[in-house]
Formats: structure tokens, sequence, C-alpha cells
């Protein structure tokens, strides 16, 4: 497991942080160890350490989204499971579709946004889904920060650990 789940003082999910990262914030004396992965890193006195698979932050940091969650092209991805809002398929390159197209009037907002594969976004081009028959497969709103967390979580594989936890 090359990934380490970090949370917050209050077992809030915070993120996923690299092992290398974990190892120095356990070092620094920031975090406690929740569970412990099968991983064993020897140092160059020949201590074998176990790589944290759960920590928990000692003191609390505020949350990044303090109101709503702010508006990116990887937070309407999470939104719409790295899937395109037309076709449904998972491709590598996703991009970001504005459903009335800015040169219409449209506003980027997680309203107005869906994640779109490029084929489909060339073929929809300067018009409305409808103008070209083409139809949304997913809904386009503005998740709220639970709501975004649990999607996050999902996608990264790690909800049975939280839940094995009793975190989530």
């Amino acid at each position: 497991m090359d990934q380490c789940i970090l949370l917050n003082a209050d077992y809030t999910f915070l993120n996923v942080v690299n092992w290398k990262r974990a190892m120095c914030l356990l070092a620094k004396g920031k975090v406690q160890v929740l569970k412990q992965s099968a991983r064993l890193i020897r140092t160059a006195e020949g201590i074998a350490i176990h790589v944290p698979a759960v920590m928990r932050l000692i003191k609390l940091i505020r949350t990044l989204y303090v109101n709503r969650v702010p508006f990116s092209k990887k937070n309407v991805l999470v939104r719409d499971g790295f899937k395109c809002a037309y076709c449904a398929n998972e491709r590598r390159r996703l991009t970001i579709d504005h459903i009335i197209p800015k040169s219409r009037g449209g506003k980027t907002t997680f309203e107005n946004c869906v994640s779109s594969c490029k084929p489909c976004n060339n073929r929809k081009g300067n018009k409305t889904p409808t103008e070209v028959r083409m139809y949304l497969k997913v809904k386009a709103y503005q998740p709220t920060i639970s709501e975004f967390l649990r999607l996050k979580v999902k996608k990264l594989g790690i909800n049975d650990v939280l839940r094995d936890l009793g975190i989530y």
C-alpha cells in the first residue's frame, strides 16, 4: 500500500498521502498511527518500521471547505465519477464541457459544467446538447461537502478501511 489515509484530529477524512510523506509526519510527531500496513521500511541503523495505513493528526486543522466545495476541474471529475456525461465511458482524456456554451452566456459553475471525453466535447462544439441530440447521463449540480467527501473516499477505494475503523 503506497498510500496512507490521513484523518483530522476529530476523525474526519482529510486526504490520502504518499507513504514517504506519512513517514515524515510520523517522524515529526504530528500524527498518531491508528492502523499499520504490512509493509516494512528498514532504516540505515537496521530498525524496521511499519508503514502506517491510517493516521490521525494530533492537532485539529480547519477543513478546506468552509461553506461549499470549490469549483475546479478535479472536483467536477470526482462529482461525475470520472466518466463522460454524454457517453458514460471512462476515458483517460476527460475535459470539462459547458452545457450552455460560454459564448452563449454560460457560466463556469457546477450547475453548468460536466465531465466529457474529447470526442463528445468536439461533437457538441459550440451548441447546446439538445441541438446536437446529445443527452446528459448525469445531473450537473453543486455537491455538498459531505457528499463530495463520500464520493472522493469511494473513488479512492478506502471506504472499507474507514468503515472497519468505525469512521464512515
